[in-house]
């Protein structure tokens, strides 16, 4: 796998960009409060000065209508010297509509940090073709705008993984997970979400200790860009650590069994170092994934591939943050999942 750019590392007092690549909701009357909730939490908790591109907030209707609204702004954060790292403010389902809009060579010749993740993994795809190391994490509406406060592993890891240039290390299970998912109104603002211990990483199957750089995302969204001039070379794929996590949308588990077969089809399983995949959300269909991994690669011959399961990142609560192409170890006998460099340089 080829070796991505490191964008630099955030310091407080940078400017930053809020952008709406996929739904606009952000910009929707009834969810303003939100995300004014997680661009302050940005300011206070991170010393970050936020600022909204010139569609952030015009709405999910118009931003529907208008995906080349969406990649300008992209383009012109991208483009901005003043601007040191992109926000995404939630995901959605359709930005892969941008990809007609997109320049890559700005963001070639412009690296800085760009972080979302669900269908923002579209974004990071863009991110990767143009040879620059993006992170899969948390988004403005949804965890930086978190009832009462950030949950402190969420806060933990993106604090390390922008701001520092030190190897990450060892990332922990989260000690607790929730699944609960409260409507985003204000009356909800002050209610704390449930949490429940969690049962740390499960190794499905593999020995020894496996390392390799980092290539994934949102499994339902890596669908859409299959076949696309988004879909990185079969040899981006070999050596690396495949990260995969589901959405919200919870997909049944004999989809999960197609999509997998596919990536045997196409040679990448095979030539992967080793596989990470996320909680299923809420905790459905745990079991069911468990099995639908195991009978693929069981299909495939590659019952000795390490596999580490349950893993806190995606469509979590709380969750870690991934920086793509970053070089990675899965031991297997520890259990342990580690990130061997820095994020940002």
């Amino acid at each position: 796998m080829k070796e991505l750019v490191k964008p630099q590392a955030l310091r407080p007092g940078d400017k930053v960009a809020a952008v709406s690549l996929s739904w606009g909701g952000a910009g929707d009357a009834h969810l303003l409060w939100r995300y004014r909730a997680g661009k302050k939490r940005l300011g206070e908790v991170f010393g970050l000065e936020v600022v909204e591109m010139e569609h952030t907030l015009c709405g999910s209707a118009y931003l529907y209508e208008h995906p080349q609204a969406r990649a300008a702004d992209l383009m012109a954060a991208f483009a901005d010297p003043s601007i040191k790292a992109i926000f995404s403010c939630i995901g959605g389902e359709e930005s892969v509509r941008m990809l007609p809009f997109i320049d890559f060579d700005v963001i070639r010749r412009n690296p800085k940090i760009f972080i979302g993740y669900s269908d923002t993994t579209i974004a990071h795809l863009i991110c990767h073709k143009a040879g620059l190391s993006s992170f899969y994490g948390p988004s403005i509406l949804a965890e930086l705008a978190e009832n009462i406060e950030i949950f402190d592993y969420t806060q933990k890891w993106l604090q390390k993984t922008l701001f520092c240039t030190a190897p990450l290390g060892e990332i922990e299970p989260a000690p607790a997970w929730t699944g609960e998912r409260l409507e985003w109104s204000e009356e909800n603002a002050q209610t704390q979400k449930k949490l429940q211990k969690n049962t740390g990483y499960e190794l499905l199957q593999g020995k020894g200790i496996a390392r390799g750089r980092l290539i994934g995302g949102c499994i339902e969204v890596l669908e859409m860009a299959k076949g696309t001039a988004l879909w990185p070379e079969k040899s981006d794929f070999d050596g690396a650590i495949l990260f995969f996590e589901s959405s919200e949308e919870m997909p049944e588990p004999r989809s999960i069994e197609y999509w997998l077969r596919n990536y045997g089809s196409q040679g990448i399983l095979q030539g992967a170092s080793a596989l990470l995949f996320g909680k299923p959300y809420q905790g459905r269909f745990y079991e069911e994934y468990r099995r639908a991994i195991l009978k693929i690669t069981a299909e495939l011959g590659l019952g000795e591939l390490p596999i580490l399961y349950n893993l806190s990142f995606g469509h979590n609560e709380p969750m870690c943050t991934l920086p793509y192409g970053a070089l990675a170890e899965l031991n297997c006998e520890k259990r342990s999942f580690s990130i061997l460099e820095a994020g940002v340089c």
